[in-house]
């Protein structure tokens, strides 16, 4: 059984979304994530949110600095834009050549609150390792991704070959079965839901999991891995979201080019 979490099998129910919920996860997976009101008043319109109730979310997430508001059109805030470069490498990890080596990280700092230490531990869950014993951190060196420098304040890096073998390591690591599990009951899930709510619900939910994903090399992981399969049904999803918005606006484009061209025709008339 691995030390560190990775997912548990039987929490798959996707959570239902608030409204804040539903803008943020539309926005994450737009390229570039803005949209105007009007797009997004139809967007919710399959979940129940009404667009009093959306106008009160939005109005309190620029506030809260979730979002920026530039005349109609709302965006990511700057924090968030964060958010989603964390949201794409989980779909699109990029990975190395494996050549045996592993990363690990040492932390070094002493006397530090217990804010500081979960805000590291936090991080360096974030960034794909695994603690092997308290203070020490490692995974296989095959992700390409640059660690902060301010970890060099806290911690010590090395690369290392540990003598046992790598597959049993990973195993004790990560609970790669109960991630795999959990991988496939949402796989299910995701092919069952029908109407546009149930999708978005559950596609939410595939996004938390892939970003528990410790995208290890084939070798060390589980015969019928479900990471793959995972992120080609989130992208082909994304695409399907980002389609109907740019659908929505060519529309609402389309309207106002025949709005303005029944506006001078009457205009000519007269």
């Amino acid at each position: 059984m691995g030390e560190n979490t990775a997912g548990r099998g039987e929490d798959v129910a996707p959570r239902p979304l608030s409204a804040r919920s539903v803008v943020l996860s539309l926005l994450l997976g737009l390229h570039p994530p803005e949209l105007p009101v009007r797009e997004l008043v139809r967007a919710v319109e399959p979940f129940g949110i009404a667009g009093t109730t959306l106008r009160a979310a939005l109005s309190r997430m620029v506030a809260a600095g979730d979002l920026r508001r530039a005349d109609t059109v709302y965006a990511l805030s700057d924090r968030l834009l964060a958010r989603q470069r964390r949201q794409d490498d989980a779909v699109h990890p990029e990975t190395l050549t494996w050549d045996g080596d592993w990363e690990m990280v040492v932390v070094t700092a002493t006397g530090r609150d217990p804010a500081d230490r979960a805000e590291l531990r936090a991080e360096l869950t974030r960034l794909r390792l695994a603690e092997l014993r308290e203070g020490v951190w490692l995974r296989p060196a095959n992700l390409r991704r640059p660690l902060p420098d301010a970890l060099d304040d806290v911690a010590q890096r090395y690369r290392s070959r540990p003598g046992t073998d790598p597959r049993d390591l990973a195993a004790r690591l990560w609970d790669l079965d109960a991630w795999a599990a959990t991988g496939h009951a949402l796989l299910g899930h995701v092919a069952r839901a029908q109407d546009p709510a149930a999708r978005f619900t559950a596609f939410a939910a595939v996004v938390r999991h892939l970003l528990a994903d410790p995208v290890l090399p084939p070798g060390l992981l589980p015969d019928d891995w479900p990471g793959a399969e995972l992120r080609a049904a989130y992208a082909g999803y994304r695409r399907e979201v980002a389609g109907e918005a740019r659908a929505r606006g060519d529309g609402q484009l389309r309207e106002a080019a025949r709005a303005r061209t029944e506006g001078n025709a009457g205009r000519a008339a007269r």
